[in-house]
């Protein structure tokens, strides 16, 4: 796969999360849009680092601990709105503002 077919495919993968994360007002709905945005940020630096060192494993180690970085970031944001949930039934970002007190 060349260079800018990845740049295309972290583009597209990048300003589909930002849509999602500016017209959603669902916590879940803008966590996901977030995670495809740093999946986006990811497949650069993959592409980028395959590119300019094949034959090193560097670019690879990097990006397995992005991707777990992301995981355990999907994890503790999706136990804090259902803490949420279950404690105010706050499900969208308008209200969930109001819990600053």
């Amino acid at each position: 796969m060349s260079l800018q077919a990845v740049m295309v495919l972290a583009a597209a993968l990048l300003c589909t999360g930002l849509f999602g994360v500016l017209t959603q007002q669902s916590v879940v709905m803008l966590m996901m849009g977030l995670e495809l945005m740093l999946g986006g940020v990811v497949a650069t630096a993959a592409g980028t680092w395959h590119h300019l060192a094949p034959d090193r494993a560097d670019g690879q180690v990097i990006v397995l601990v992005a991707v777990t970085a992301m995981a355990l970031e999907m994890a503790i944001g999706f136990a804090v709105v259902t803490a949420l949930f279950r404690e105010r039934e706050v499900d969208v970002t308008d209200r969930a503002a109001e819990l600053k007190e």
